[in-house]
């Protein structure tokens, strides 16, 4: 890419790391990249990217290929890896689309996502469209690409979401491996009317109205701020996340000067925003979407008079220039590339996956003089990396903060903490929960989530009561989020376990339960949302997941969330879920090989025969790792047998095979209604399931 000089320095914080094995070489490392950034005293270690002259990565250097330096001086490299993160080498494959089946995210048909476990993500992408910051016109550029992206460059290991600055963090922003949720969320891409640009990129020349300067100027400064505060909570949260982290940023207005002036606001912001992005290993990488400018007179401008005219393509220049001057700054902050002055959004973001692909770790034991733990004061200190082998490129953070840990966390009342780590698109905490949202439909109440909650039972504090009683209290707040971030749902309730011996010792071996119901008002996308306080200890959990509800209203088949368990009892919403063995419950979802399971899901608005009777097929599939492993064949609905012909179940037994690998599943139910119209005439849900040892 060309270059674009910025016209300030950047004074932005670099990534501090958890010191690896102690031997100054290592060979290039293919497992997936652990935390590996935090700020230590013992140790400075800088994540680099090197590429060729075409820009490709090279990933054969050695530490005595690099020249590190710290404020000047030159320092001892005493960690080296390379760290490759590129795609399949996960064992997972990417599901196939079966013979005769449509390609596409409206496929109901088309194989389940394939799961991840925290230990097979390589990558991890923040699709940030800063829509607080974009003209109208260049949205649906980027839903293009963003298309293409996810239909091309997502492999498998890859987790990505599409959030937007200007909405709160609604169903459809959470990162996830389901190709189909993310083109329904960049399907929901649209232009903010509060942006601080306008519909086009630049406004007509002549045209009036519009508020005094200096309100304006204010507005701009706090939308601005808008937009840093949201890509700074991004970031924030990927610090939990696995995988090499990359934020691509989407904007093509992000100021660092007010007129002639530092925006002060916006240089504060900027700074918080590339030190979290250091302490989270976090590579910002920015796109500027409006292109190839002319910047010359379009059709659109009316020019009050010649010499007005003749100034409005160097207005627009330094426009535009100042307008790039945050996106500059992040991506050399923080080891990204800013991509500009191209018409090929979908090309420049190819390039920031390749790049994502493997970076080195170079290490190296700072001078005490970096801390200051009398002053407490954290002083930038400069870091330069360079590759001694000619014709090579290297990017990295530009420097660090001399504060050798964290601040800690921000002081909230316990209220806050709990309501803070519900209202968090990222799972935290040190209780681990496992949360299952069922959709259901009855002619009584509607649509509703059905909310299963697995507790890891040794995460609380019991207290010792008489008469062998084990006592634990904690508090679950719950809330459903629409797509748009809105709250459609909330409870907040108290609960108190009280186990005799035997019941305490299943739970420590297995788990609690605990069941919630939320009745939804309207279809549409939601995300499930739950923390978990435990009110000895403090402790806090959370955990969340998306839930589609379709629009019955329509009369188009459907169905109803997959129960699948090894035996029933879920107990009644709003109390903890009874359930012989745990493990095996719908919550859970692990069994032993040999173990038998049932499954059933509800179908609802099946076309009727003129004996008022359905004809339905359905079709049970079993996937690991994204391939089909049964051999599945269509097979009749028992509608008369049932209780309710006009809404039947589409169910069954399996007995999991007695040799059955260890490992992570889904099971796929399709139901075909066989008088229904074509287009409509297919739903499927699908569950994932464990097998254990």
């Amino acid at each position: 890419m060309v270059k674009r000089i910025a016209p300030l320095a950047g004074m932005l914080a670099i990534a501090m790391a958890q010191t690896p094995a102690p031997t100054p070489q290592t060979p290039a490392q293919t497992q997936p990249p652990e935390e590996v950034i935090r700020i230590n005293v013992n140790l400075v270690q800088v994540d680099a990217l090197v590429t060729d002259a075409q820009g490709n990565l090279v990933e054969d250097l050695k530490a005595g290929d690099f020249e590190i330096r710290q404020d000047g001086k030159p320092q001892t490299i005493t960690n080296f890896s390379y760290i490759s993160t590129r795609p399949g080498q996960t064992g997972v494959r990417t599901a196939a689309i079966p013979a005769g089946g449509k390609k596409g995210v409206n496929n109901p048909a088309a194989p389940p996502p394939v799961p991840l476990r925290t230990n097979q993500v390589r990558r991890t992408f923040a699709l940030v469209v800063d829509n607080l910051g974009l003209a109208a016109e260049n949205i649906p550029t980027i839903r293009k690409a963003l298309d293409k992206f996810v239909d091309q460059d997502m492999q498998p290991g890859d987790l990505a979401a599409v959030i937007l600055t200007g909405s709160e963090m609604g169903a459809l922003q959470q990162f996830t491996t389901d190709k189909r949720l993310l083109h329904d969320a960049i399907n929901h891409i649209r232009y903010d009317s509060r942006s601080r640009v306008g519909v086009t990129s630049f406004a007509p020349a002549g045209s009036r109205g519009g508020m005094p300067a200096a309100a304006a100027a204010e507005r701009r400064s706090e939308i601005n701020a808008g937009s840093i505060s949201a890509i700074t909570n991004v970031v924030n949260g990927l610090k939990e996340l696995p995988g090499r982290k990359t934020v691509v940023l989407f904007t093509e207005d992000l100021r660092i000067m007010a007129g002639m002036n530092v925006d002060p606001r916006a240089q504060e912001g900027l700074d918080r925003l590339a030190d979290a992005a250091s302490r989270a290993s976090v590579v910002i990488s920015s796109i500027d979407p409006r292109g190839l400018q002319t910047l010359q007179l379009t059709a659109a401008d009316a020019p009050r008079n010649p010499r007005g005219a003749s100034n409005i393509p160097q207005q627009r220049a330094t426009q535009m220039f100042f307008s790039q001057d945050g996106m500059v700054r992040l991506a050399e902050a923080t080891g990204g590339e800013f991509f500009h002055d191209t018409n090929d959004i979908s090309g420049s973001l190819h390039r920031v996956v390749e790049d994502s692909n493997g970076y080195y770790l170079i290490g190296y034991h700072p001078a005490a003089s970096t801390f200051d733990p009398k002053t407490g004061r954290a002083l930038f200190h400069h870091v330069t990396v360079r590759v001694k082998r000619a014709g090579l490129q290297v990017r990295t953070r530009t420097g660090f903060l001399g504060n050798p840990e964290d601040l800690g966390p921000v002081a909230r009342t316990p209220q806050a903490e709990l309501i803070h780590a519900m209202t968090s698109p990222f799972a935290s905490g040190a209780i681990h929960v496992q949360l299952t949202a069922l959709f259901t439909s009855s002619a009584t109440e509607g649509s509703a989530i059905n909310a299963l909650l697995h507790i890891d039972a040794k995460d609380l504090k019991f207290d010792d009561a008489p008469d062998d009683k084990h006592k634990a209290q904690v508090e679950i707040l719950s809330a459903t989020f629409t797509e748009d971030g809105q709250v459609q749902d909330q409870e907040d309730k108290g609960y108190s376990f009280a186990l005799n011996g035997d019941q305490y010792q299943v739970a420590l071996r297995s788990g609690l339960l605990y069941a919630i119901h939320h009745t939804v008002k309207k279809p549409g996308g939601y995300q499930m949302r739950v923390a978990l306080r435990d009110t000895g200890s403090l402790e806090i959990g959370s955990a969340s997941q998306f839930i589609e509800v379709p629009d019955l209203s329509k009369g188009h088949l459907a169905l109803s969330s997959i129960e699948l368990e090894e035996a029933t009892g879920a107990g009644a919403p709003g109390s903890p879920a009874r359930h012989d063995n745990p493990l095996g419950s719908p919550a859970v979802r692990s069994f032993l090989p040999g173990s038998e399971v049932v499954y059933a899901c509800q179908i609802l608005n099946p076309h009727l025969d003129a004996n008022k009777q359905p004809q339905l097929e359905m079709e049970v599939r079993i996937f690991r790792d994204g391939v089909q492993i049964n051999d599945s064949k269509p097979r009749p609905v028992e509608a008369r047998e049932q209780a309710d012909a006009g809404h039947p179940l589409a169910s069954g037994e399996l007995r999991l095979g007695p040799t059955m690998k260890p490992g992570d599943y889904v099971l796929q139910v399709i139901v075909t209604d066989k008088i229904a119209e074509e287009k409509y005439n297919v739903a499927s849900q699908w569950m994932d399931f464990e097998v254990r040892q």
